[in-house]
């Protein structure tokens, strides 16, 4: 198992357990964080999961893939390490990864 943190906009850590394969999307909603959405189920076709992605974790975790980053348009707040969680894949590379929930989705 991979351990990743979902740190909520009111500062609630949860610190997860993820199956390599699953998304950070996935392990969200599963253990309640709250302010990830997820209207779409995770098909890249909305902006509900927005998340910050640690800068200490940003080249681990890449780059958004171009039809990611048109669905940041729709996004609140993007910054420069956002992303959408259901398009980040846990693996083990991501052991301790750090994300942020911002304080309200597109």
């Amino acid at each position: 198992m991979t351990k990743i943190t979902i740190i909520a906009f009111d500062g609630t850590p949860f610190n997860l357990d993820a199956e390599n394969g699953s998304t950070v999307m996935e392990n969200a909603i599963r253990n309640g964080v709250p302010g990830i959405e997820a209207e779409c189920g995770g098909a890249c076709a909305c902006a509900t999961c927005h998340v910050y992605v640690d800068e200490a974790w940003t080249g681990e975790v890449g780059e958004p893939e171009p039809m990611e980053e048109d669905m940041l348009d729709f996004a609140y707040e993007v910054q420069p390490n956002s992303r959408l969680s259901c398009q980040i894949k846990v693996r083990d590379e991501l052991d301790g990864l750090i994300v942020r929930v911002p304080e309200r989705q597109g």
